[in-house]
C-alpha cells in the first residue's frame, strides 16, 4: 500500500467499523505510519451507528491516527443512492479541510465477485460488469479514490482484525436476505466450487475492456460525429458496443441524460432499421448523411375559439 502514493502524501481512510474497513485502517497505518487519517461517516440510519463511530475513534486513538466523525442526513427516496452521494461529498469536504491526498476504501475480491454475479443476472453490459477499479476519482471531484484491497478475500481481512485483538461491528443488513447481495453472499458461501479470486480477476479484465471501449468511442466521435446548425449528425462506423457509447456521449453533449443501456440498445436497433427515435427531448432521424440528432420542435399551444387575441 505504501507505493500507492508519493512519499509524504497523507492518505485518507474511510472506516465504518466493519471488519473490512478496520482491516484497511490497520494495514494503512502499518504501511504509512504518521501519514494516515481516518473518517467515519454516520448516516444516522441505524441506532448503533453513533456507538460504532465511537469504537472506530477509540481504535484510531490507540494507533495515533487522527479520526473525525462526519454526520450526514439522507433525504427520503432511494436511500442507498442518496447515502452514497452524501457520504462521498462529506468525505471530499473533509479531505479538502485536512489536506489529504487520496481516499482509500475497503472494497475487496468478494465484493468484486458478488457485484459481477449480480450484474450478470441483470444482463448488464461491460461497464456494469467491470465492477470497481483499483484507482478512480471521488464522484464530482478530482480527488484520487484508491481501492488497495481488491486482491484480498473477506476472510483474510477478518483475520487481520482478529489478530489485532479487535472486535468489528456487524451491520445486520449484511445478513438480511431481503437484500439481493445478502442472498447472493449466502449462496456463494454454499457453492464451494466458485473461485472468487478468479471472478474478481474477470471483473478486472472487464474493467480493461471498458476503458478500451471508452477510448474507441472517443475516436469514433472525432471521426464520425459532425456538428450541424440544428444539432449533431452521427455516421456510425464502429461496432455496436462502441456506437452505443457514442449515442450516450451525444445525448450528454446536447444536454440530455442518457437513458439506460437497454433503451440505448433499442434506439440503436431502431435507427439501423430506419426508424426515427428519441432521447429525452431530442429527436433522432436516420438520413442519407447519418443519424441526425436535434431538439424536438416545440408544440404550439392551441388557442380556444373565441379567445381574446
Amino acid at each position: 500500500m505504501a507505493q500507492w502514493l508519493p512519499p509524504g502524501d497523507k492518505l485518507a481512510v474511510a472506516v465504518s467499523g466493519g471488519p473490512d474497513s478496520l482491516a484497511l485502517l490497520l494495514l494503512a497505518h502499518a504501511a504509512r505510519p504518521g501519514l494516515t487519517e481516518a473518517a467515519t461517516v454516520d448516516h444516522g440510519l441505524r441506532a448503533e451507528s453513533a456507538a460504532e463511530a465511537g469504537m472506530v475513534g477509540a481504535v484510531c486513538r490507540s494507533l495515533g491516527v487522527p479520526h473525525e466523525v462526519l454526520r450526514i442526513s439522507v433525504a427520503e427516496g432511494n436511500v442507498q443512492s442518496q447515502a452514497r452521494a452524501a457520504r462521498y461529498a462529506a468525505l471530499a469536504a473533509w479531505m479538502e479541510r485536512q489536506g489529504l491526498a487520496a481516499l482509500a476504501t475497503a472494497h475487496h475480491a468478494d465484493d468484486q465477485a458478488e457485484t459481477l454475479l449480480m450484474r450478470l443476472n441483470r444482463a448488464s453490459g461491460v461497464a456494469g460488469l467491470a465492477g470497481v477499479r483499483a484507482r478512480g476519482l471521488l464522484p464530482g471531484t478530482e480527488l484520487p479514490l484508491l481501492r488497495p484491497l481488491l486482491d484480498w478475500r473477506r476472510s483474510e481481512l477478518r483475520a487481520v482484525v482478529e489478530a489485532a485483538g479487535l472486535i468489528a461491528a456487524e451491520d445486520p443488513s449484511n445478513g438480511d436476505e431481503r437484500f439481493d447481495r445478502a442472498r447472493l453472499r449466502r449462496r456463494m458461501a454454499e457453492a464451494d466450487w466458485l473461485d472468487v479470486p478468479a471472478l474478481a480477476r474477470s471483473a478486472a479484465h472487464l474493467a480493461d475492456a471498458d476503458v478500451a471501449l471508452d477510448w474507441a468511442a472517443r475516436r469514433e466521435w472525432s471521426e464520425a460525429v459532425t456538428r450541424e446548425p440544428m444539432g449533431l449528425t452521427y455516421r456510425p462506423q464502429a461496432p455496436r458496443a462502441v456506437a452505443l457509447r457514442v449515442l450516450a456521449l451525444i445525448a450528454r453533449r446536447l444536454g440530455e441524460e442518457p437513458p439506460r443501456g437497454s433503451a440505448l440498445a433499442r434506439l440503436f436497433d431502431g435507427l439501423v432499421d430506419g426508424r426515427t427515435g428519441s432521447i429525452g427531448s431530442l429527436v433522432v432521424r436516420p438520413t442519407r448523411e447519418g443519424w441526425r440528432f436535434m431538439a424536438a420542435p416545440q408544440r404550439r399551444r392551441a388557442v380556444p375559439s373565441g379567445a381574446d387575441e
